[in-house]
């Protein structure tokens, strides 16, 4: 009888390792509808996201732009000379102006989408409510060039909006573009005012899955407004709070080039010149393919490893993370 459970189990794993051959087959006749609806997704993700990897070889090179793709193919190998840019001065000033950008940014605009959805889910009014979302919402479809345009009329020296209030107040006028100090501020606020409010819908929406009946026995005990938010209402959304934090990793070492070239100009260069920037100047400008390219591996690398910490880092916390 030993013998016959033994063969038992072995005949399941050559079954195991060696499935019907018709399988495949089967599965594709039974959901051949789903595979052709996933199929254009596939080819998208396919063409822009993994076929350009292969142009990370450029950063190896010394390539020199050609008809076709004969750079690509003939361009000298050259190691990690390209990678030479770890010694330059300028390339530190321009990462710790992204970094100091994007961590600013992210302490404020990270906590205000919760913040509002918490407060949004607390409104009874909902006509209120839903004029809110609206108001709130609506930046997040305006382009970036439009929103650098609407900052430089809003804060113009003799025609924005608010130095015509200090004028009126009998205040100096202030050239807030081109005063590096308050640069930072303005692209940190212009963040918040486009983003909060998709980031509020988000969070809305894990809210609604929170039980009404935990609410209402925890009214019944006698529990506070902010006591119920504080154990009830972010306990339900905090794996999504954690799951969009990770995601955001990236974002430390990219400030946006469509949110800080419109509002760059030679006066607040020391503070708004940019990793994004300086890669694009580099490639499209001085026509330094190899050394942008390098620049946007090291980039690359940096961001895997800012999201694989998270990730890990999550975990060790007792949360799901991204995977």
């Amino acid at each position: 009888m030993a013998n016959s459970v033994v063969k038992r189990l072995a005949n399941g794993v050559v079954a195991i390792n060696n499935p019907r051959p018709g399988r495949a087959r089967q599965l594709l006749s039974k959901y051949w509808l789903h595979y052709i609806f996933i199929l254009p997704g596939i080819v998208l993700l396919f063409l822009f996201a993994y076929l350009p990897m292969a142009g990370l070889l450029i950063a190896f090179q010394n390539y020199k732009l050609r008809p076709g793709l004969s750079g690509f193919f003939t361009g000298k190998w050259v190691g990690l000379a390209n990678f030479w840019f770890l010694q330059d001065k300028y390339f530190w000033i321009t990462l710790v102006n992204t970094v100091q950008i994007t961590v600013f940014r992210m302490l404020v605009t990270w906590p205000l989408p919760i913040i509002m959805a918490l407060s949004l889910n607390e409104m009874r009014q909902l006509k209120l409510r839903r004029a809110i979302q609206t108001v709130t919402y609506l930046p997040h479809f305006i382009s970036w060039v439009i929103a650098g345009y609407m900052v430089t009329q809003v804060l113009a020296l003799d025609t924005g909006i608010v130095n015509m209030v200090f004028r009126s107040f009998g205040m100096e006028q202030v050239l807030f573009l081109g005063e590096p100090q308050y640069f930072r501020g303005i692209v940190i606020l212009q963040s918040a005012w486009k983003g909060v409010g998709f980031g509020t819908i988000i969070y809305l929406a894990a809210l609604s899955n929170v039980d009404v009946s935990l609410q209402e026995a925890a009214m019944i005990d006698g529990a506070g407004r902010f006591q119920r938010i504080w154990h009830i209402d972010l306990p339900y959304i905090r794996p999504t709070i954690v799951l969009l934090l990770i995601l955001s990793m990236p974002g430390l070492m990219s400030a946006g080039y469509d949110q800080i070239f419109p509002l760059q100009n030679p006066s607040n260069m020391a503070v708004s010149d940019i990793l994004d920037i300086y890669v694009v100047r580099l490639g499209f400008v001085q026509a330094q393919y190899s050394l942008s390219t390098a620049i946007g591996l090291f980039v690359s690398l940096i961001n895997l490893g800012l999201v694989l910490g998270a990730n890990k880092a999550a975990k060790m916390l007792g949360y799901e993370g991204l995977f």
